[in-house]
């Protein structure tokens, strides 16, 4: 059973070191310990009297530290906790561990606080329990990379007999403290925890609990795992009450937790997503919600996105998560939120006494038909209908990753907030391509954009409300967008609004700072202005996100704003019992003639969570639900099943995702340092082969370049390496004429880098070995762990000591731009020694320069044009090689009206225009 450490007879020490004479300064430890202080003190938390908890911030000396905590193991006589957040020192010889103090040196272990003499302290006190919190890197920057064995045996020398030792161990820097977070990664998590609680978990959470959550939460992000030590019954020791805890008979019924973090399972599909650089496939237990997933390779870290005419600004991506029929995935879709039918003539009124609102958007899609295979991903609508009523069913395999507008980065989340979420700008509802035209939807008209594209005035629609029939005004929207900036309450989600309006982060957020952000005005009630410091094209897109959705700050509830966001839109909050179901609800209060783009024909909207891919398939097929939630829902088998009987097939759609699998070809591993060498590749390929290896036809498309056909400045025709005119197949007499100009007529070795956790890459990987052999190019193929895979290959430094020429990798943009898709890949100023997404290493100047007037471009087609010559240029440098322009397969229940498919949301349903027949 846990117990809580007597406050009054417990004492803490919290060190942390952010400031460096000689070593990388990280600004996040100062921030680690005010909050953890703030947080150990809670009434409802540990309920340390302030005085007891002791907090020394860059100390200079080992001294300082040492009798400090020697003052408190001398008082503490029930449990002793000592934290550390800083640089850890390892001295190459013994593996013994120092701690990082402001003056310590690179190389030089002993400038550091020797980690066995504070152990020694620590044991020479009179509490019956000590716990140690290590929040430092054991190698990292500072002395290089190092094996995971040897980080273990830094672990093991760390332990203390008879007490718990929890670190975060991470090999690198970036994972000590992400750019643009609050919190280093660890704490972070922490911190999270001891705000939010585990719902399910127990009254008090014990340190094998804290540890489980902590370390599932890092999995899930791809970000490196926390170790822990504990001897006799440490671990049962509590840290604090579970802020998420109620007792037996309060409320809905709570998620399961799981106690002991276990690895995901082996699966060659992923759910959908994020960013999230790119390649995490969360699996994450009921009580940690998954990651987003779209983004290309899963860079757990901020991915820069830099303004025009400067260096990168970070920011954060998420990974593409997905697959089908063993390979393939789908991946975020742009932003936006495309609805209202224009085609459509409505003279029903539904539940509320209200008309359906009609859509002023231009142009007429041509009539559809009733059903028939990919009939809703042709640019048709199926089962077009006005009829109002009944309940829309969805499935899933997984809940949210948060249901907050302003915390989501899951590309069908995303689709499905617009149900209850409204922006400034949305998207047109459109089928297919012409869906990515942006319309106003809270705002009356598109942006007035004056002061040579820097400044965004918008006049907000008569008649807008809130749930309770309060009006939603310029402010609402601000302080929605404001909340973007308490990365410390309210993280995970995209940050591009920041990084677009705020590079400089001068504002702290609305709940620490009570200043507003001046880069917003609200001159009155129905009137917001934006100030960007740069002009930045893609800005209304940023708009068209959940991230730009308004909040009303009396409801703002912070973290638990998820649990029940208020509504904005047709639809509003019914019951909702995480991990298991969701229901919507009619919003009475919604004025179907204020919002041109929600029909809102289904009088409720059902979600029911199921993890279990046969039930799911046979419930969809069944007719128990209309469609699963992830464009990505259907396995492999039922996939199958469902091509084999003609009833079935003609319920299945194959879009374009927006999502591109490719591979990486660095260019400081030799000999890919030479461009011949990287064409020889690009030749020997057989991407024919590799698309039979990903799925077969379903999987995608044979991509000649790295544009997908929904991104501005993709070409059709534009076929560099002659990969369409040969439909995939190698090009050996090209390729080893390559060979001959890079001075490897025999060819060369090198080692294709894989994710180990999604088998249809492991088998890309070895479809393109084989092919690449047949020139004489001999590669090796190293699978690698999937939650380590963005922050080993964000790492140039490691993928150049491994040899790793070619990476294999899945990318989609969080707006369909290529700003969004292609900067992160290709402009130099991403490449960064941690977190870095222009895997790559492309450092072109012109292509640096392109960027820069592509993004201040406020004309689409004139930035479309300079994306066109990046994707050239890109393709002249032999950088990358194109595999799949990526699709996805679909599931349309009887039910379903209105369907069709809309490249913005990964080539998935546009929900908010479906209804249903009874």
């Amino acid at each position: 059973m846990a117990v809580l450490p007597d406050p009054a007879a417990s004492r803490a020490v919290l060190i942390g070191t952010s400031r460096y004479a000689h070593l990388e300064q990280i600004p996040a430890v100062a921030n680690n310990l005010s909050a953890l202080a703030a947080a150990l003190c809670a009434p409802g938390s540990w309920a340390l009297a302030p005085e007891h908890c002791t907090v020394i911030e860059d100390p200079g000396t080992a001294v300082e530290v040492l009798e400090a905590v020697r003052t408190a193991a001398e008082e503490a006589t029930d449990t002793l906790l000592v934290y550390f957040a800083g640089h850890g020192l390892v001295e190459p010889r013994r593996g013994e561990l120092f701690l990082g103090l402001t003056g310590s040196m690179q190389h030089r272990s002993y400038t550091g606080l020797p980690y066995g003499t504070l152990r020694d302290v620590v044991l020479d006190g009179r509490a019956g329990r000590q716990v140690m919190l290590l929040d430092c890197c054991f190698s990292g920057r500072v002395l290089g990379f190092m094996s995971a064995a040897s980080a273990e045996a830094v672990i093991d020398q760390v332990e203390i007999e008879g007490t718990y030792l929890l670190a975060s161990v991470p090999d690198t820097s970036f994972a000590l403290a992400p750019p643009g977070e609050t919190h280093t990664a660890f704490t972070g998590e922490l911190l999270r925890l001891l705000r939010e609680g585990v719902p399910g978990g127990p009254e008090l959470l014990d340190l094998d609990t804290v540890y489980a959550q902590v370390y599932a939460a890092l999995r899930a992000k791809g970000r490196p795992l926390p170790q822990k030590r504990d001897r006799n019954t440490a671990g049962g020791l509590a840290l604090a009450r579970n802020a998420a805890w109620a007792p037996p008979g309060f409320g809905p019924p709570p998620p399961p937790y799981d106690h002991e973090p276990t690895p995901p399972p082996p699966y060659d599909r992923e759910p959908t997503p994020p960013p999230t650089p790119y390649g995490h496939e969360p699996t994450p237990p009921p009580a940690v919600p998954p990651m987003p997933t779209w983004s290309p390779m899963a860079l757990p870290s901020p991915a820069p996105l830099p303004s025009p005419g400067g260096a990168a600004s970070r920011g954060r991506r998420r990974a593409v998560t997905y697959g089908l029929a063993g390979a393939l995935v789908v991946a975020l879709v742009a932003a936006g939120v495309p609805l209202a039918m224009s085609w459509m003539k409505d003279s029903s009124k539904d539940d509320s006494g209200q008309h359906p609102s009609e859509s002023k958007s231009s142009g007429k899609p041509k009539p559809g038909p009733t059903s028939g295979y990919n009939a809703a991903a042709k640019g048709a609508v199926v089962n077009a209908s006005t009829k109002s009523g009944g309940t829309l069913k969805f499935i899933s395999r997984n809940d949210a990753d948060y249901w907050d507008p302003q915390r989501t980065y899951y590309g069908y989340i995303w689709n499905f907030s617009r149900y209850y979420a409204r922006q400034l700008v949305t998207y047109a509802p459109k089928p297919g391509k012409d869906g990515a035209e942006l319309v106003p939807d809270l705002a009356e008209n598109m942006a007035k954009v004056t002061n040579g594209g820097k400044t965004y005035t918008y006049t907000l629609r008569k008649g807008i409300t809130w749930e309770d029939g309060s009006p939603i005004t310029s402010y609402d929207i601000k302080y929605g967008i404001e909340r973007i900036w308490a990365q410390d309450e309210i993280s995970d989600g995209p940050i591009f609004l920041q990084q677009a309006l705020d590079p400089g982060l001068s504002y702290k957020g609305p709940y620490k700072d009570k200043r507003d952000l001046k880069a917003i005005k609200t001159p009155n009630d129905r009137t917001i202005v934006f100030n960007l410091p740069k002009p930045n094209g893609d800005f209304e897109r940023m708009l068209a996100t959940p991230s730009g959705s308004p909040v009303k700050e009396e409801k703002d509830t912070k973290g638990k704003y998820t649990n029940s966001p208020f509504s904005s839109g047709p639809y509003k909050f019914g019951t909702y019992h995480p991990g298991k179901s969701l229901e919507l609800v009619r919003n009475t209060k919604w004025n179907a003639s204020s919002d041109p783009i929600r029909t809102a024909l289904p009088n409720r909207i059902t979600l029911d969570v199921n993890d279990n891919e046969q039930s799911r398939g046979r419930a969809l097929f069944h007719g128990d639900y209309d469609l699963d939630l992830q464009p990505s829902g259907l396995s492999a088998d039922a996939i199958t099943k469902a091509r084999s009987s003609s009833d079935l097939s003609a319920r299945l759609d194959n879009p374009y995702t927006q999502l591109l699998l490719f591979a990486a070809l660095p260019r400081s591993v030799k000999p890919l340092d030479n461009v011949h060498c990287r064409k020889a590749v690009l030749y020997a390929a057989d991407r024919e082969n590799m698309q039979t290896a990903s799925g077969g036809v379903l999987s995608g498309d044979i991509a000649p370049h790295m544009l997908p056909p929904s991104i501005g400045g993709s070409e059709s025709s534009y076929d560099p390496y002659e990969t369409r005119k040969l439909r995939g197949k190698p090009n050996a007499t090209k390729a080893e004429a390559e060979l001959k100009a890079c001075g490897k007529p025999n060819g060369f070795k090198t080692t294709i880098a894989v994710r180990n956790n999604r088998p249809a890459d492991v088998t890309v990987a070895e479809s393109l070995r084989s092919s690449l052999r047949k020139v004489g190019i001999e590669a090796e193929i190293d699978q690698i762990d999937g939650g380590q895979y963005s922050v080993t290959m964000g790492a140039p430094e490691v993928v150049k000591k491994k040899g790793y020429g070619i990476v294999i990798y899945r990318w989609g943009p969080d707006f369909p731009t290529g700003q969004s898709f292609l900067e992160p890949l290709a402009d130099s100023r991403f490449i960064q020694s941690t977190a870095n997404t222009n895997v790559a290493e492309l450092d072109d100047p012109t292509i640096d320069h392109l960027f820069d007037t592509a993004i201040a471009e406020q004309d689409a087609t004139k930035a479309g044009s300079d994306y066109a010559q990046i994707n050239r240029r890109i393709s002249d440098s032999a950088a990358y090689l194109p595999i799949l322009f990526q699709k996805s397969v679909l599931w349309r229940g009887s039910r379903l009206t209105n369907v069709y498919t809309s490249d913005l949301w990964q080539g998935g349903y546009d929900y908010v225009s479906l209804g249903v027949s009874e």
